[in-house]
């Protein structure tokens, strides 16, 4: 007897294939229309002004009269510019300090702020205060506590301190290595809360079994924090990383109300310069330029950090858990 295989009936093999292709969409699923306000939110507010700021960069402009066309000249002088060179090293040292400076305080406070203990939660809400007032009332507050003639000033120990600094007497804003000092002192104090929150965010998603598993096999705390901390917060450290670069290359709100870029250049840092060049010296063209290369400048080391650090590969840390 022979026996033939089986095969589906021809109506439900068309009546499976209906229903695979004509199943709806899932729902809940956000369509085009939802990314329209998005996209004219950003090129009102982001692509339109950078064009524009690109095309005044090739011109000359005092902000009243029409820009007139100077093709490369802005940019020849900015290379040229002693001044520019300056204000990028004031800039590239500020980043690198801000990022040695805030990068440890901010890490281990997150990962103690992650703990279950209710005295934590108490200190980490007065450790987030900083966040909740604005950098130019910070900046006042400071400008007044480093006054030479009160606040601070009053008090013995104050000369000392800034003595560690190289500074005679009690004009901290009145030196160079004391203004720049106190410019990445207080924002270190402002922003190291904002980066302590993401990394108390990041600590509170690794699993409780990895730390329960090395405590079973022995490890201390600080081995814990070595082997399963730091590999779980790859990606935040990154994330922050990448603020911090970012936002210590476009600060400038603290340096203009604390020390006003000086004395002399001593604090004159990019962003400073282009706002100097833009509303005291009425050269908006030369601004623009300096803006554009602030802004090319800040994406590349962005870009970059992605590409180095492989943030753009990594898959999450909680993945087969």
């Amino acid at each position: 007897m022979r026996c033939r295989a089986s095969s589906p009936h021809p109506r439900h093999a068309d009546l499976v294939k209906t229903d695979i292709t004509s199943a709806p969409p899932r729902a809940g699923r956000p369509g085009i229309a939802w990314a329209i306000p998005g996209v004219l939110f950003f090129l009102a507010f982001a692509a339109v002004p950078m064009f524009v700021v690109l095309y005044l960069s090739f011109t000359s402009w005092d902000g009243i009269a029409s820009p007139s066309w100077v093709g490369m000249d802005n940019w020849s002088r900015l290379i040229e510019d002693d001044g520019m060179r300056n204000a990028i090293w004031l800039s590239l040292l500020l980043t690198v300090f801000t990022w040695v400076f805030q990068t440890p305080i901010a890490l281990l406070l997150g990962v103690w702020a992650a703990g279950r203990q209710r005295n934590r939660a108490i200190l980490s809400s007065i450790f987030f205060v900083p966040l909740l007032a604005s950098s130019v009332a910070l900046a006042l507050m400071w400008g007044t506590l480093f006054d030479p003639n009160f606040g601070l000033a009053r008090y013995s120990w104050y000369e000392t301190m800034i003595g560690w600094f190289g500074i005679e007497g009690r004009d901290l804003l009145g030196s160079e290595q004391g203004a720049l000092a106190a410019v990445l002192f207080v924002t270190a104090w402002q922003f190291i809360p904002f980066h302590t929150l993401i990394y108390q965010g990041g600590a509170r998603q690794i699993p409780r079994s990895l730390y329960e598993a090395a405590t079973i096999d022995g490890a201390g705390t600080v081995r814990q924090f070595f082997a399963i901390t730091l590999p779980q917060l790859r990606n935040t450290i990154v994330t922050s990383t990448v603020i911090m670069i970012v936002g210590a290359l476009t600060y400038f709100d603290t340096v203009l109300v604390l020390t006003d870029g000086g004395p002399g250049d001593a604090t004159t840092i990019v962003p400073f310069l282009m706002y100097d060049q833009g509303f005291k010296a009425a050269d908006f063209g030369y601004a623009s330029t300096v803006a554009t290369a602030l802004v090319i400048t800040a994406t590349a080391i962005s870009l970059l950090l992605v590409k180095l650090t492989g943030f753009n590969r990594m898959r999450s840390t909680r993945e087969g858990m």
